[in-house]
């Protein structure tokens, strides 16, 4: 793919840009990062490539597509770009138990992950039946997962090998690893199949450098954060 020109891939150190880095990565597709801190997500230049000010967003100059929401990203750059089908299957039903494993993690991981991350560690006050409740949720996806990872001759979530089904989970399954270990939760051997599928995807180089990256930008956040502190007293 070394005629494409780059995809210009809007994000920060949130979970779900890395997710879309992290395909990107895997198909060798070429693109260029361009960071948005959180308090500009709602201001211009952002606010008009997405204007729910939120990121992911794309914008590919190769076919003059700009989208938003990680989910219908995945989609559209496995049906443009992945026709080898190394992420994805043309075969029915694997077809769409990949996008139903990218729905699940959409409505059920990712909104629900989020709120524990929220309650546990970003909100004001410490409401312990608001963490309870999202920590206890974290087990609870696990736990599905857990069950058909059980019944899986691969290992993996469709078919037998990796697809965008399985990396559109890793980056907030690493960050649920922090925060239960933040909430004193210690889950190990609970979930073998999990944790197995778990050690494969956070093994491959892409996913690697997708969580590199994301510590390294938050260590940036960390330091302006710092610099700011120290300038107000």
């Amino acid at each position: 793919m070394s005629s494409l020109k780059p995809i210009i891939l809007w994000g920060n150190s949130a979970p779900n840009p890395v997710k879309i880095q992290i395909i990107l990565e895997e198909l060798n597709i070429p693109y260029e990062e361009k960071t948005v801190d959180f308090l500009q997500v709602k201001q211009e230049p952002y606010i008009s490539v997405n204007p729910n000010g939120r990121v992911p967003a794309i914008e590919d100059p190769n076919t003059g597509v700009t989208l938003w929401e990680s989910g219908a990203i995945i989609e559209y750059l496995i049906d443009t770009y992945d026709k080898e089908h190394k992420l994805s299957y043309g075969t029915s039903p694997e077809k769409y138990l990949i996008q139903q494993w990218i729905a699940f993690q959409i409505s059920g991981q990712g909104p629900y992950y989020g709120q524990a991350v929220w309650f546990s560690t970003l909100h004001p006050e410490k409401i312990q039946s608001a963490i309870d409740r999202y920590v206890k949720e974290i087990e609870r996806v696990r736990s599905v997962l857990e069950k058909h990872l059980s019944t899986s001759p691969s290992g993996w979530l469709v078919g037998d090998k990796v697809t965008v089904a399985d990396i559109a989970w890793v980056m907030w399954e690493h960050i649920a690893l922090v925060l239960l270990k933040m909430q004193g939760i210690d889950l190990e051997g609970k979930y073998p199949h999990y944790e197995a599928w778990y050690k494969k995807l956070s093994e491959r180089p892409a996913v690697q450098k997708g969580i590199a990256i994301r510590m390294k930008q938050m260590a940036q956040m960390d330091a302006v954060k710092a610099a700011d502190a120290a300038k107000k007293e």
